[in-house]
């Protein structure tokens, strides 16, 4: 596969560094190098034939989940994977429940709210793990909790059928633009984990003024991301705020859309997967988990059109590299979105939805 720029490990640890120490973007200089297949020891564990069930809640969506079942049963054939797929805002609402029954059901988290990881740390539902495909991941946390898995990114997209490359919007300020008004959309914050990531960024940003602007120009908040995505096609919109993946999947199609990187920060959104400490099946769950951050695994996370968190595997078709916008990403202050996750949501209701 096509080689990832070297300083890509770099790049994303500048950006975020600034933003909280509970990232890092390179490996840890006490982490072990891994050994060569010549001198290797083989290992009771690695020969061990590990095998049950492992639940896995998820944001990702259904397609691609199904895509991935039968890769991950060719290179586990003894573990049987289940999964429990919803918006990032229902699963929270799942494990929120299940961890006052005391009775969390999944072994496994993927979910698209890098802060949400912060609170299950602070929580101490987490188990830490550090596993041997870390050294390979650029953004993780340093003590173990959680790892990068895959990198969404909130982009603005338009329906080539309706606006013009020269007239399409260039960063998210021409949005507010006269000419977009009543023809613009976004997910929810209070449905849509990466919306959620996309309020809090863009409010740190441009104010929350500039939402009440957004709303005076007619901005239109849906469910998630699909429907956004459906009514882009249908020319209910002409511009929306969306998740890369979404466009670059139906883009592969041939269908009438095209991704704009804003010029004022694409907002990258790292990811991540983490075990429960209560997982039933942690020596599974490892696995499941090793897999996913394998370069094997990784390649799959880019057939389903988001980019990988190691340098060795390329970006998604018809997407431009990581290395050519992650100097501009917006800022993500993960620690504020975990401390202040309810008044961001509220503040987004009472200022764009009521």
């Amino acid at each position: 596969m096509k080689k990832v720029n070297g300083k890509l490990s770099l790049v994303i640890l500048l950006v975020l560094a600034m933003v909280t120490s509970m990232f890092v973007g390179c490996s840890s200089k006490n982490e072990t190098p891994k050994s060569t297949e010549s001198d290797a020891p083989v290992s009771s564990e690695a020969t061990k034939e590990v095998s049950g069930t492992v639940m896995i809640y998820t944001s990702i969506y259904p397609d691609i989940i199904e895509m991935m079942k039968p890769e991950i049963k060719k290179a586990l054939p003894g573990i049987t994977v289940e999964w429990f797929q919803g918006g990032t805002e229902s699963v929270v609402t799942k494990i929120t429940g299940e961890m006052e029954a005391k009775k969390v059901e999944a072994d496994l988290l993927m979910v698209a709210d890098p802060s949400y990881y912060l609170t299950l740390k602070e929580a101490g539902v987490l188990e830490k793990y550090d596993s041997k495909e870390r050294a390979n991941v650029s953004v993780k946390d340093e003590e173990g909790y959680w790892t990068g898995v895959r990198i969404s990114n909130m982009i603005i997209a338009y329906n080539t059928d309706r606006v013009s490359e020269a007239d399409a919007p260039k960063s998210f300020q021409d949005l507010l633009d006269p000419k977009w008004k009543g023809k613009i959309a976004m997910p929810s914050p209070l449905l849509s984990g990466s919306a959620f990531v996309a309020a809090g960024a863009l409010s740190n940003k441009h104010g929350w003024e500039y939402f009440e602007k957004l709303k005076k120009n007619g901005l239109v908040v849906e469910s998630g991301n699909t429907a956004v995505q459906t009514k882009l096609l249908t020319g209910e919109y002409d511009v929306v705020i969306i998740l890369e993946e979404n466009m670059l999947k139906i883009a592969a199609k041939e269908e009438p859309v095209k991704v704009v990187y804003p010029e004022d920060g694409v907002i990258m959104i790292p990811s991540p997967i983490a075990m429960f400490n209560s997982s039933k099946n942690a020596d599974a769950s490892k696995k499941v988990l090793d897999w996913f951050l394998s370069a094997e695994g990784q390649a799959i996370i880019v057939k389903g059109w988001m980019h990988s968190v190691r340098e060795d595997v390329a970006s998604p078709v018809g997407a431009e590299p990581l290395k050519s916008f992650i100097d501009n990403t917006m800022k993500t202050d993960w620690a504020q979105f975990s401390k202040e996750s309810e008044q961001i949501k509220e503040t987004f209701r009472s200022k764009v939805i009521d």
